[in-house]
């Protein structure tokens, strides 16, 4: 900017043109040139100097650019959720995942549902033996509530006061007769079955036997024996195991015996019945090797082979 852009204060060069003297309005230019005052008008301004473009060589108004308000930019658009931006992008795929994930589940349930409807050993039982199925729980359902109902009249009993002392002394002997059948040390009577194992073209295995014992304890048997064509009985408790023995025999407990066996256990004969009844049980297990199993029921059935108590070694009672 020149010196005379700066005393004009414009930024802009003094015009070349005639100009109207700085002196009073009233008075006229002294100069013998200068122009007639009226042909001066004081509202028109003077012609501003215009400058060319370089690069496209269009002119430009300096005024006017010096004047007008640079033009405004134009605001980015909002990006919405779930549009077309990032956010809504990963949205979408977060969806599609849970979809495939639940469409996995739903499948898995229905194959599993389908599998469990369809169980090939229930849908080849009979009706009969559904019936006997569902007797034999019904059976043992009622049987351990009578047990909970025993054990909670004891505990009242227990806690009656002056009368706890002769309850829980009357307790302690009716367990340990509990206690002397369950360990084979005293003999047992009450109803119960007589259970009889007939070979066939086969002797009747050992395993066979196990599993009959095992089917009675789960129908609620409470004291059982075993015996052969000849020879004593042999008490059956938790220790007892069972061998097969040379020219089709049995070994029990270390004593052998001959066929044909009878298992004589006290206990509910209809539940015990229909526990060795069951499809795929004891007796279909020997009629499919060609044997046979007798189960009668008693009114009355007496348990008198004892077991022997274990000699301890190590444990000793504490007072």
């Amino acid at each position: 900017m020149s010196d005379e852009q700066r005393e004009t204060g414009t930024g802009w060069p003094e015009p070349t043109g005639p100009s109207r003297p700085s002196g009073p309005a009233a008075e006229p230019d002294p100069r013998p040139d200068a122009p007639d005052p009226d042909e001066i008008s004081p509202l028109v301004a003077p012609e501003q100097p215009r400058v060319a473009d370089v690069d496209d060589g269009a002119t430009v108004d300096l005024a006017e650019a010096a004047v007008a308000p640079p033009e405004p930019e134009p605001e980015p658009a909002p990006v919405r959720a779930g549009g077309p931006g990032a956010w809504g992008g990963r949205l979408s795929s977060a969806g599609v995942m849970i979809a495939v994930l639940l469409a996995l589940l739903g499948f898995t349930l229905v194959v599993q549902l389908k599998t469990t409807s369809t169980d090939p050993t229930l849908a080849a039982t009979r009706q009969e033996d559904l019936v006997r199925i569902f007797s034999d729980l019904d059976s043992r359902e009622k049987r351990l509530q009578q047990d909970i109902e025993a054990l909670e009249e004891s505990q009242r009993q227990l806690r009656s006061g002056e009368q706890g002392r002769q309850a829980a002394l009357e307790e302690a002997r009716r367990r340990a007769d509990q206690l002397g059948i369950l360990a084979g040390t005293l003999p047992a009577r009450g109803p119960g079955l007589s259970v009889r194992f007939v070979p066939g073209g086969k002797p009747i295995a050992a395993e066979r036997i196990l599993d009959a014992v095992q089917e009675l304890r789960g129908a609620g048997a409470e004291a059982m024996q075993i015996s052969g064509a000849g020879g004593s009985p042999v008490r059956i408790i938790a220790s007892t195991y069972f061998l097969d023995g040379q020219n089709g025999s049995l070994v029990v407990d270390g004593r052998s015996l001959s066929g044909p066996y009878t298992i004589t256990v006290i206990g509910d004969p209809t539940t015990m019945s229909t526990a060795l009844k069951i499809p795929g049980g004891v007796a279909a297990t020997v009629a499919g090797d060609g044997g046979n199993v007798i189960v009668e029921e008693r009114e009355v059935a007496e348990v008198s082979a004892l077991h022997g108590p274990m000699k301890l070694e190590h444990a000793r009672p504490v007072s």
